[in-house]
């Protein structure tokens, strides 16, 4: 005949049960870029830290690459609970968080530290609410670097110097009238169609960061970079706000210090590839002029602005307090 359970039997039993490891929560996560690429790095440093610090409790794991889709299918799939966490541009943002679309406007920020200051700041947190209205978390913010322009056939000093010459821009209304405004003639096409069409003379030039610069080999068909800086596009680590709600608050700390200490890793490792990849295109004859007073192209920059707010009135206090981080009113 069975023993009934003693007292003692059944707290044995439940402190046992009480002891079972909780379940590990695994988070996926989505980078468009490679692994060894500086943003692919800092992801994976996150991923790494936040397991360690909540010693297993969240498992998250980083897919390179775009295997798990575009970045518009990653932001859909991030808001419908598809992936718990990516690297996010701001660029391709503005049709999900329209205030997001005031990152694009041209010469909005005058360098990289200009753009951390304002994005570690009150105004990225309110870029941040507005993403989170949209079911996304932002965490910290990445480098995406400053796109200036070059060409084969002159160093741009003053707007003066675009006139005449045909510049690739990306599929952007504000980057097609930005060079337009800028006096020169503005050419939307595919990145990968670029080498060839500078190398033929379709297009005389055209625009982005210096690790671009480098690795698709445009520098070695157009000799001149100056350094304009005109578009500065911060990135970011963001979480699905369903993941973001279920998580302890506890854990949301680690996780959030976690993406602060990545983005400080990832705007390093992104400032060394800047500077090898610079000194690479120079020590490979490129000539290289640096844009000390943008006035002039800024000042070409007011009808776009003006258009910008008169469209989207409620996103003008965004530019304002930007502006003051500057020096300016707004």
């Amino acid at each position: 005949m069975n023993k009934p359970f003693t007292t003692t039997a059944i707290a044995g039993l439940l402190a046992g049960m009480t002891a079972l490891p909780v379940a590990a929560e695994s988070w996926r996560g989505w980078n468009i870029h490679p692994e060894d690429y500086p943003n692919g790095v800092a992801l994976d440093s996150f991923a790494e830290t936040v397991a360690e610090r909540t010693e297993g409790r969240i498992e998250p794991e980083v897919y390179h690459n775009a295997v798990l889709g575009d970045q518009p299918d990653a932001i859909e799939q991030l808001r419908n609970g598809g992936i718990d966490f990516a690297n996010f541009n701001m660029g391709p943002m503005g049709q999900i968080v329209p205030a997001t679309n005031v990152l694009s406007l041209p010469f909005l920020f005058t360098d990289l530290d200009n753009m951390h200051e304002v994005m570690d700041g009150e105004t990225g947190e309110r870029f941040a609410a507005a993403l989170e209205e949209a079911g996304i978390v932002a965490l910290s913010w990445f480098d995406s670097g400053a796109r200036s322009f070059y060409n084969t056939e002159r160093p741009i000093v003053t707007p003066a110097d675009l006139e005449g010459l045909k510049f690739r821009v990306m599929s952007n209304d504000l980057y097609v009238d930005m060079v337009d405004a800028l006096g020169g003639n503005a050419t939307p096409m595919a990145y990968g169609e670029v080498y060839q069409s500078l190398r033929t003379g379709v297009i005389d030039g055209a625009e982005n960061n210096w690790p671009s610069f480098d690795t698709s080999n445009h520098y070695e068909v157009a000799g001149y970079y100056s350094n304009t800086n005109h578009l500065i596009l911060p990135e970011c680590i963001c979480i699905a706000k369903e993941t973001w709600d279920a998580t302890s608050d506890e854990d949301k700390e680690i996780v959030r210090q976690a993406a602060i200490e990545a983005a400080d890793l990832q705007r390093q490792l992104w400032a060394e590839s800047s500077e090898e990849s610079r000194q690479k295109v120079m020590d490979a004859g490129v000539e290289v002029n640096d844009v000390e007073d943008p006035t002039a192209f800024q000042d070409a920059m007011q009808p776009i602005y003006e258009t910008f707010i008169a469209e989207n009135p409620d996103l003008e206090s965004y530019i304002t307090d930007i502006r003051a981080t500057q020096g300016g009113e707004g």
